[in-house]
């Protein structure tokens, strides 16, 4: 099983440079809907066996011409948003931008009980996304199929970090993901998984 966690297209929140993380959050820009569309040549040659999103309407605007060109449906799988910001919602000056990155950044040096103010603890994000993603696997496990999972560059980076031994704190830190970009993980046979792929990179082990 290869997992594809796909950034979201670019949303109105990115072009005015804001923490926009309540959901459902904005739509995407008409570049974004192109981005989206593009998705669809990037992974022409994938034997896709489903395509997932989170509940923000960014990441579910982002999946559907994907999931379109396969004949399915999104399937909305809960837990696997943007880091609640909280406090910060709604704002892109230097000193939310700069809180917003240094709590962050204590998360990928193991420090999770740090919480964003009035948002989420590095803990809370952890359990709901890796909970996503081990339901996610139960469906999906055990085949030589893809699975795309369209979710956000924040939650993304961290929850690699926690999945993938080989994603180490430096990558999860500063590893940022444009719109569209996608971390590629593979399934290992002890339940584990690995990152091969962060951006276009490979990643080594």
């Amino acid at each position: 099983m290869r997992l594809y966690l796909v950034r979201h297209a670019q949303s109105e929140a990115n072009v005015r440079k804001i923490l926009d993380t309540a959901l459902p959050g904005p739509p995407l820009t008409e570049l974004g809907r192109q981005q989206a569309e593009a998705l669809v040549e990037t992974f022409a040659d994938e034997p896709i066996a489903a395509v997932y999103a989170s509940r923000a309407l960014r990441a579910r605007q982002t999946a559907g011409p994907l999931a379109a060109a396969r004949s399915a449906d999104v399937q909305v799988l809960d837990g696997v948003h943007e880091v609640d910001v909280g406090d910060l919602e709604g704002r892109g000056d230097q000193e939310a931008i700069e809180t917003y990155g240094k709590v962050v950044h204590q998360w990928t040096q193991g420090a999770l009980e740090v919480p964003l103010p009035g948002g989420e603890s590095g803990h809370d994000v952890r359990t709901r996304y890796v909970t996503a993603v081990d339901r996610l696997r139960e469906r999906h496990d055990g085949t030589d199929e893809a699975v795309v999972l369209v979710s956000h560059g924040g939650a993304i980076r961290l929850g690699a970090e926690w999945l993938a031994p080989n994603v180490t704190a430096e990558i999860a830190d500063t590893g940022l993901l444009p719109n569209t970009a996608y971390v590629r993980l593979d399934a290992r046979p002890d339940g584990g998984w690995r990152c091969s792929e962060w951006a276009g990179i490979r990643v080594q082990d």
